[in-house]
């Protein structure tokens, strides 16, 4: 039997279709092993409110609602969140992680599972360091996540975007425009990078990889000139920088028209992509982290986040993945490394080596096939 009762399952930072796919899993794997599970709504601000309501009746229609099985039937299919989502400044300072503690020991919380990014990570360790067991679940359409080679949400992040890249792909071809389509991604170019591929875009630009505009103007240029292309896709990563204080995407449609004459439009795909029910690959990966996220509490493991690498289900050290991430992402600061063996500080870099290869590999893949 478990060392606990009763687990909490949250939700927290942007949404991601699937996350209602692993909090049915982790709720009914939970509830198969005699536990009782409550969904904390409005993820880590839902507990700090929890601690400050008096009312145990409204805490548990507003804030900590009781799970059974059928709290979570025909949830599997659909976007979003049912436990709603938000960013909680306040759970970072030692008041906020206070109230949280309060919230957990008055209602009876012995574990948590939270579902999310970075940030959600960060505030399942510290409440693991405060003496609540949790475990992470990567979701994120951004798949920013280096520890992991897939985050829930990615996939369907990526067919809803295509369908529309389709459609914007008819209406190019209908008026032989250039038409340059900022994709969201937080600074991450997978999305645009795997969108470039399944599109045949023409040209890419992405923050890990140093954009030649000369060059994807030439061949925009010879695309329409050489190859008689009437429409054509440019996708730009969200995260390039600003020029001059305009989006990277709007001075390069700029550039195409003064350069090649090309009749070019700018446009943004935002955040209709973060919604939508979730494909089949969300709900399969969803559904296995939900269940393992619970199984490694019932072993008596937390801190951990729930990953896929080489196709398995895996666990690391939410530590080790903060840290990995930082390291990717270049923004290690003195000490980050100090707690980390050397064997382990070469596993981070052996990761970070081949994401960064991996992106490179299909970044020349994807201008080698342009046209």
């Amino acid at each position: 039997m478990p060392r606990f009762r009763k687990i909490g399952i949250l939700s927290s930072g942007g949404d991601a279709p699937g996350m209602n796919a692993a909090i049915r899993a982790a709720t009914r794997r939970a509830l198969s092993q005699g536990l009782e599970v409550v969904g904390i709504q409005g993820g880590y601000a839902g507990l700090l409110s929890a601690a400050d309501e008096p009312d145990k009746e409204v805490i548990r229609q507003k804030y900590l609602r009781p799970f059974d099985t059928a709290s979570v039937s025909n949830i599997v299919y659909r976007g979003g969140t049912i436990l709603y989502s938000s960013r909680c400044p306040e759970f970072k300072t030692e008041e906020g992680m206070n109230k949280a503690l309060k919230a957990c020991h008055d209602n009876e919380i012995d574990a948590i599972v939270a579902i999310g990014g970075d940030g959600t990570f960060r505030g399942a360790t510290d409440l693991t360091n405060h003496g609540i067991p949790s475990i992470g679940i990567p979701a994120t359409i951004d798949n920013d996540i280096t520890a992991t080679e897939q985050t829930i949400g990615f996939d369907t992040a990526l067919n809803t975007a295509l369908g529309m890249f389709d459609s914007l792909r008819d209406t190019a071809e209908s008026h032989a425009r250039c038409l340059v389509t900022e994709v969201m991604g937080n600074g991450c170019g997978f999305l645009s990078l795997y969108l470039a591929l399944a599109t045949g875009a023409n040209a890419l630009a992405i923050p890990e990889i140093p954009f030649d505009r000369e060059q994807a103007i030439k061949t925009i240029g010879e695309a329409r000139t050489r190859c008689g292309k009437r429409g054509i896709l440019a996708i730009i990563g969200e995260g390039m920088p600003k020029i001059d204080g305009k989006d990277y995407g709007e001075i390069f449609k700029n550039e195409i028209i003064e350069r090649t004459g090309i009749d070019t439009r700018y446009n943004k795909i935002g955040h209709i992509i973060r919604g939508g029910n979730p494909t089949l690959r969300d709900r399969l990966t969803a559904t296995q982290m939900g269940v393992e996220a619970v199984n490694k509490l019932l072993e008596g493991r937390s801190n951990l986040v729930i990953c896929v690498n080489e196709n398995r289900i895996t666990a690391t050290d939410i530590n080790f993945a903060l840290v990995l991430d930082k390291m990717y992402k270049n923004k290690l600061k003195d000490g980050d490394l100090d707690n980390f063996t050397a064997f382990q500080v070469a596993q981070m870099k052996a990761r970070c080596e081949a994401r960064a290869a991996k992106i490179e590999r299909l970044y020349n893949m994807a201008y080698d096939i342009s046209m």
